[in-house]
């Protein structure tokens, strides 16, 4: 049986750690438990965090706070060992990126696109039924999102940039609009969410769009949220919710995806 090593994490890594030890895997940790330091070259998978990391040289470990640096967990990494990364590549050793998977993203979309309703219905005070929202992204999350607000009657309407999207959007029957036309005046929609790392709304377009609230799932940014702010829109910053939202859920999807990845 394989020995997993942890690396950092929030709540989403313990979770993780639970469901593959009751697999039978031997599981040891660095930086997930005060103290904790596995010895990496007795290892046979690594597995970093969810983000891997936030400022690009150490690993993200919020539990415990320890600075567990990157370069030094590359030059501890052998050629026969799986290594397992989110949003991060090593620079000189090979890793898989599980952010890019679908087995990981698509499942992992589902507590997201739930936090976000969870937040807007917070964050309103009308119903999602009949609002007019708009989904800025088909991605994975875009899509699972617009899906679920067409659940709740919601008028969704998702932005896309490729022609394949807007066919597929209009075979599930949303309304759809160019990413690039939501950047316009006056903008009509009672609540947008982003999805996208791209700035969607300019400051100027800010001072006419008619939403009561933004909402922003992105990491890097669709729009100036104090801008927003000072033109009597609600906007809020919500990402990596399935950690904030079901820490449990996430978890069980990145144990699954880690145990289909060995």
């Amino acid at each position: 049986m394989k020995q997993i090593t942890l690396i950092g994490g929030d709540r989403r890594l313990r979770v993780a750690e639970k469901e593959l030890r009751d697999k039978g895997y031997s599981v040891n940790s660095i930086g997930l438990y005060e103290n904790d330091n596995a010895d990496l070259s007795k290892s046979d998978v690594i597995v970093l965090p969810v983000p891997s990391t936030k400022d690009g040289v150490t690993v993200f470990a919020p539990l415990t706070n320890r600075k567990i640096y990157l370069e030094d967990i590359e030059k501890r990494i052998t050629p026969n060992q799986t290594v397992l990364t989110c949003s991060y590549s090593f620079k000189h050793k090979v890793s898989t990126d599980y952010l890019n998977l679908d087995s990981y993203s698509l499942l992992n979309a589902v507590p997201t696109a739930e936090g976000a309703i969870k937040i807007a219905i917070e964050n309103t005070d009308f119903s999602l039924w009949k609002s007019k929202v708009l989904v800025a992204g088909a991605g994975r999350v875009g899509k699972m999102l617009a899906g679920r607000l067409k659940g709740m009657e919601a008028d969704v309407t998702v932005s896309a940039r490729k022609t394949s999207d807007f066919s597929l959007l209009e075979a599930h029957g949303f309304k759809y609009i160019r990413t690039s036309d939501i950047n316009t005046p006056n903008l009509d929609y009672d609540i947008i969410f982003n999805t996208l790392d791209l700035n969607i709304i300019s400051n100027e377009n800010l001072k006419s769009c008619k939403a009561k609230l933004l909402i922003d799932l992105s990491t890097k940014g669709g729009f100036d949220l104090q801008a927003a702010e000072e033109c009597g829109i609600k906007a809020i910053n919500a990402p990596g919710l399935p950690g904030k939202i079901a820490p449990e859920t996430a978890g069980k999807i990145l144990a699954q995806t880690i145990l289909e990845l060995i």
